[in-house]
């Protein structure tokens, strides 16, 4: 099999885990916005554009309670702002790209691609780009597929958010976070963050979802710090 066939064969096959991972999340964001007046115009363009399904979700959530364009631009950019350390974490690699390689990646860069982007050699060579692209949009075409079904089950079924398929949605991180715990300071970042969001939603306060992301970053950090320091010392 030729190289560019077998990293499109390779970055399909990679990636349908993931693709096949979200199917309740994909259905329940189709259904939750046509249940909440959007069209299914506007419900199928939200995929093919933003192709975020948290953001997504959040955004149907608070159009839906006619929440100020302001509160809905803020959460939704906290939510998304995951993104730019993505783009920072894989800058050194494509940086020597062609922008016709980078705009692809860059639009397709998911937490599942991100996922798989932690090799050395990811997106070094055009084989290893192809492998990305095939991995990145045979994941969005599956997210537009999932949406799709939601639209059609939106319509026809009663409200899907009982059957708790939100619960896919934490499931999918947890499969992506877990094999990336390698060290004390991965660790700690996933404990705080766990402990925090869990601690800070019961309360009922708003912005527990950001404060729960800067504690543990902070303290992430500084545990990664001062692990580094006592190698140095011994």
């Amino acid at each position: 099999m030729q190289p560019v066939k077998k990293a499109i064969l390779k970055g399909f096959l990679d990636m349908l885990p993931l693709c096949l991972a979200v199917v309740p999340w994909g259905i329940l964001c189709g259904s939750l916005a046509i249940q909440n007046g959007f069209s299914a115009f506007e419900t199928q363009a939200m995929s093919l554009l933003v192709f975020a399904g948290s953001a997504q979700l959040v955004a149907i959530e608070l159009m839906a309670d006619n929440t100020p364009l302001l509160t809905i631009l803020f959460t939704t950019f906290i939510i998304s702002s995951r993104h730019f350390l993505y783009g920072l974490a894989v800058r050194h690699k494509v940086i020597d790209q062609p922008m016709r390689w980078r705009l692809p990646v860059s639009f397709v860069l998911t937490d599942e691609l991100f996922a798989f982007s932690h090799h050395r050699k990811a997106y070094r060579t055009k084989t290893r780009l192809i492998y990305a692209l095939s991995a990145g949009f045979s994941f969005y075409i599956a997210w537009n597929i999932w949406t799709l079904i939601g639209i059609v089950a939106g319509t026809m079924l009663p409200d899907l958010t009982n059957l708790g398929l939100d619960f896919a949605i934490a499931a999918t991180f947890i499969a992506l976070v877990i094999p990336g715990i390698k060290n004390l300071a991965s660790l700690v970042t996933v404990l705080v963050a766990g402990i925090s969001a869990t601690l800070l939603k019961s309360t009922g306060f708003e912005l527990w979802l950001v404060c729960s992301a800067l504690l543990a970053m902070s303290t992430g950090y500084t545990t990664a710090r001062l692990t580094a320091k006592k190698e140095v010392t011994l």
